[in-house]
């Protein structure tokens, strides 16, 4: 079985993989299925942020019963002023510490707005090689993300610290409704990963 190898697209060819890339989602999140319209378009939109960036692990050739060439994807871009998810976090963040404490996680950011591996592919480091691959080389000065809080040492939060992440909030709703997410954040470019890490 070939092993999924990731790739740099650009948003066009991420317009092109949104199909299976909302396959990889809702394997891995398990949201209600009514949700995923909408995920569609949110994606869609993505597409159009300044400084997009999208990388993807996937298979070449013909894959017959293994539920598509997509293993994983990840993308983000420049998180600025106008944006929801900024200016949500944005708000948030000054109400907790001030505005200064925003202005220096936001000002310069990147937002990783998606990274999710198929539950099938998990445990080989492709969500490690696919936030290494994202933010390689990046000009800002800091990366920011969202992540459900179910609880604190999840394989995904586990990952994010393993390169320096911190949490900037902890059992954060988004408007709207929804499970509780932790808001984390680090500085560019990312810590290297302990050579120990077994994060997917």
């Amino acid at each position: 079985m070939r092993e999924p190898r990731l790739r740099e697209i650009d948003h066009r060819a991420f317009l092109r993989r949104l199909e299976p890339m909302l396959d990889v989602y809702a394997a891995a999140m398990r949201p209600p299925p009514e949700q995923l319209p909408g995920r569609h378009t949110i994606m869609e939109r993505h597409a159009a942020c300044p400084d997009f960036r999208a990388f993807v692990a996937e298979r070449r050739g013909p894959l017959p019963g293994l539920g598509g060439q997509v293993r994983g994807f990840a993308y983000g871009f420049r998180g600025v002023p106008g944006q929801w998810w900024h200016d949500v976090v944005f708000q948030a963040l000054s109400d907790l510490a001030g505005a200064a404490h925003a202005e220096a996680w936001l000002d310069d950011s990147f937002e990783v707005a998606e990274l999710h591996v198929h539950p099938e592919a998990q445990g080989r480091g492709l969500g490690r090689g696919l936030l290494a691959a994202l933010c390689e080389g990046r000009p800002e000065r800091t990366v920011v993300l969202s992540t459900l809080d179910r609880r604190p040492d999840t394989a995904a939060r586990r990952l994010y610290r393993s390169v320096g992440m911190v949490d900037l909030l902890t059992g954060f709703e988004f408007p709207g409704g929804g499970p509780p997410y932790a808001i984390m954040g680090g500085t560019l470019p990312l810590a290297p990963y302990p050579p120990a890490s077994s994060s997917s």
